[in-house]
């Protein structure tokens, strides 16, 4: 029923001593397969070398956690615990509310969930988005946002601060819906000049859905020659100019970090949390066809697509 994760970060188990810096901590994460498990594993990787620990780690699975999850962590004196995927948090939801919680894995959540937790979402910190655009594509100056308010109002909010301090406008439309959605990219195609404007594609199943939002998007960038940034490395092998995604062991370190800073006292803030922790992939191909010219470490590229 706790199995710990296995394989890359899997660490021997021992004893865990009132004092030791990991003392107290606890994961949740998925029960789930791979490929999934694999990087649930790397980001327990990074948390146990933050925490200098072998800290235990649970699996659940479904809406409710297991009938004596509570008990194992009440025996183990957990008094935090970082909460993995949707499954971790819902299980942290039901826990006794004197166990602190360090969520992430997540893209958003309800902003009354997010407001009672730290939430480490996936989605890129904004700042980093347009840094890297400036990084690849210089004379940019204006970038389009197609989003729906109920998923990333929270980064629209980000994105327009992140925005003005880069020296760019942000744009952004809120769509409810993928018909508006629709509506909302024919009345941008038309609009974006692509010597200065990009379209920035969040982490949004309404406006970035793959089956028909996302190829109408890629190809109309192609024909347009505009640059697409993502928050979805999958969208790079598809075409995307480039995007930025997690760093497993690193996002470990920092959910460990915040986890330790609450035992500590030191009350994290609360609420979503950008993703920091990035690495950067970039689509060769799009950069060519751009006329964009990549340099691997200035603009730190750690994956290329197509892979060769």
């Amino acid at each position: 029923m706790f199995a710990g994760l296995v394989g890359a970060g899997a660490l021997p188990a021992r004893a865990i001593l009132p004092g030791e810096a990991g003392a107290g901590l606890a994961v949740l994460y998925p029960d789930i397969g791979e490929p999934f498990r694999a990087v649930f594993a790397s980001i327990v990787e990074g948390i146990r070398e933050q925490a200098r620990q072998p800290v235990p780690t649970f699996a659940v699975a479904g809406e409710s956690p297991p009938s004596n999850l509570a008990e194992e962590l009440r025996r183990r004196e957990v008094r935090v615990v970082i909460a993995l995927g949707r499954s971790g948090l819902k299980a942290a939801a039901n826990l006794d509310r004197a166990i602190g919680v360090i969520a992430g894995c997540v893209i958003g959540a309800p902003e009354a969930q997010a407001q009672a937790y730290t939430v480490h979402s996936l989605a890129p910190d904004p700042a980093l988005v347009f840094s890297q655009l400036r990084k690849m594509v210089p004379p940019v100056r204006r970038v389009f946002l197609v989003h729906d308010p109920q998923q990333n109002a929270w980064l629209a909010r980000l994105s327009f601060e992140a925005a003005k301090a880069a020296g760019m406008e942000l744009v952004a439309i809120e769509a409810e819906d993928s018909r508006r959605a629709l509506r909302a990219y024919q009345e941008v195609f038309p609009a974006i000049d692509a010597r200065r404007d990009a379209l920035w594609l969040p982490q949004d199943p309404t406006t970035v859905e793959e089956g028909t939002l996302l190829p109408l998007v890629l190809q109309e960038a192609w024909q347009r020659n505009f640059a697409v940034c993502s928050s979805n490395v999958a969208h790079v092998r598809r075409g995307a100019l480039f995007a930025l995604y997690p760093d497993n062991p690193a996002l470990g370190r920092s959910l460990a970090q915040s986890a330790l800073d609450a035992l500590a006292g030191r009350r994290p803030p609360r609420g979503l949390v950008p993703l920091r922790d990035v690495l950067v992939a970039a689509n060769h191909r799009t950069a060519a066809h751009l006329g964009i010219e990549l340099d691997l470490r200035a603009q730190r590229i750690e994956k290329l697509y197509p892979e060769s």
